[in-house]
């Protein structure tokens, strides 16, 4: 639909978005539960790979969770239209977590829900382990109608931290692929001074 007007149609993204263990999960969920006191209809995603805590569940560092159906992270509108969306005029809301794991056709499926009047709310990291954007959520922010920057707490200095620190045998990562699935065993928050980037001969 072309020439859509979001102030009759609803049509909404929202972003949430910082490093890991800022909280950006428990955002999304406290959104997702405040959109279903409001007597809305929800569904909730994650990507296929991650099962860190559970399977079918969204789920926080500090146990909290709701029930989500999973996606590949390669999905497109068009399978995303008809794998998941049998009857899309009944659904209010849209809530995706962990976005950065989703491919560069992301931000169009969101894009193609906000069209059609929904309210859609995506959280994923900003930034990689390099400290550099990841995957589409650079794209992603750009696009959102809203854009809330969540940060942890530096596990060196106290500081507020905005990068996600990988971590092997407790020290920062020389190196590594950009996907890589883990919790507090594998990363901690840092600030931008405590950060210790992995070096580019190490990749």
């Amino acid at each position: 639909m072309v020439g859509y007007d979001p102030r009759t149609m609803g049509g909404r993204l929202e972003a949430v978005t910082g490093c890991m263990f800022s909280g950006k999960t428990e955002e999304l969920l406290r959104r997702v539960e405040r959109a279903r006191i409001a007597r809305k209809e929800v569904l909730l995603f994650k990507p296929e790979l991650d099962t860190r805590y559970a399977v079918e569940e969204v789920v926080t560092h500090h146990g909290r969770s709701l029930p989500c159906r999973r996606l590949p992270t390669a999905i497109s509108w068009p399978e995303f239209s008809h794998l998941v969306t049998e009857h899309p005029e009944l659904t209010d809301v849209f809530a995706f977590d962990e976005a950065h794991f989703f491919g560069p056709g992301f931000p169009a499926l969101c894009e193609a829900l906000v069209r059609q009047g929904k309210r859609v709310i995506v959280a994923g990291l900003d930034l990689n382990f390099r400290g550099e954007p990841f995957g589409p959520m650079p794209e992603l922010l750009a696009l959102a109608d809203e854009v809330v920057k969540l940060c942890a707490v530096c596990t060196v200095c106290g500081e507020p931290a905005t990068r996600s620190q990988r971590l092997v045998d407790g020290k920062p990562a020389p190196g590594g692929p950009e996907v890589l699935i883990g919790g507090l065993e594998s990363y901690e928050p840092r600030c931008r001074a405590h950060f210790a980037p992995p070096s580019a001969e190490a990749e």
